[in-house]
C-alpha cells in the first residue's frame, strides 16, 4: 500500500462524524503523516515515545496536527510523554497517574487521559481490572494537572470481539456522568465497524489506513 492511497484509504473507512478516527501512524515514516495530514486528517496515534518524538519534532509547524499516546507507558518515559502528546490513553494505575500528574504539572499542562481497561483479564494485556476501576476514577479526580476524558480498551485478537464492546459500553455508561466522561476508545482495523455499532466513539486505525508494518 503506497502513500498516495493514504487519502482514498482513509474515505473507504466511512466513519461517522461523532466518531474520531485515530490514524496509528506508529513504525511509518513522516511521509505517510504528512500525506494524511494533506487530506484533512488531524488525529495521529503512537505506541512507541522513542518512535514517536522526532516525528512529533519535525511535524510541529502543523499547529493542529494532535498526537495520542496509545501504547503501553513506562515510568521512565512519562515525563517525555507529558511534554510531546496531546491525550494519554492508556492510564491503568494510581502510581502512573500519580506519576503523569506530576510531570505535567511541572510544566504547567492539563493532560486529557483515558483509563486503559483489561476487558478480558488477559495476563498479556496491560490495563486495570473492571473491579479496580471505580478507585481509580476517585483517584484521578484529586489529580488536578489530569483530566479524564473516557476509557480504553483491546479485545482479545483472537476472539469476536463484540462482548467486549458491549461490556465497554455498560462500563463507560456506568460512570460516564458521575465522572464527566466523553469518550469511549475502542475498535482497530479489523473491527471498527463493531466497535462503532457497539458505542464507540473513538476507534484507532493504522493498517487500514497506511498498509501493514513491516
Amino acid at each position: 500500500m503506497g502513500i498516495e492511497n493514504i487519502a482514498e484509504n482513509i474515505n473507504k473507512l466511512k466513519i461517522p462524524q461523532n466518531v474520531t478516527l485515530i490514524a496509528v501512524s506508529k513504525k511509518k515514516p513522516v511521509e505517510f503523516i504528512e500525506e494524511a495530514y494533506n487530506s484533512g486528517h488531524r488525529d495521529f496515534g503512537e505506541n512507541y515515545i522513542q518512535d514517536a518524538i522526532p516525528k512529533i519534532i519535525k511535524l510541529k509547524h502543523l499547529k493542529d496536527i494532535k498526537w495520542y499516546f496509545i501504547g503501553h507507558l513506562q515510568s521512565n518515559k512519562v515525563k517525555l510523554a507529558a511534554q510531546y502528546f496531546d491525550m494519554i490513553q492508556t492510564i491503568d494505575s494510581k502510581k502512573l497517574a500519580n506519576k503523569l500528574n506530576n510531570a505535567c504539572g511541572e510544566i504547567n499542562k492539563v493532560m486529557p487521559i483515558l483509563i486503559e481497561i483489561n476487558i478480558a483479564f488477559e495476563q498479556s494485556k496491560e490495563g486495570i481490572k473492571q473491579e479496580n476501576l471505580l478507585d481509580l476514577l476517585e483517584h484521578i479526580k484529586s489529580l488536578k494537572n489530569l483530566k479524564l476524558r473516557g476509557l480504553m480498551c483491546i479485545p482479545p485478537y483472537e476472539e469476536n470481539p463484540e462482548p467486549y464492546f458491549k461490556e465497554m459500553k455498560i462500563l463507560f455508561d456506568k460512570y460516564k456522568i458521575d465522572y464527566n466522561m466523553d469518550i469511549l476508545s475502542m475498535g482497530m482495523s479489523g473491527d471498527y465497524n463493531i466497535a462503532i455499532a457497539e458505542g464507540g466513539n473513538m476507534v484507532r486505525i493504522g493498517t487500514a489506513i497506511f498498509g501493514k508494518r513491516v
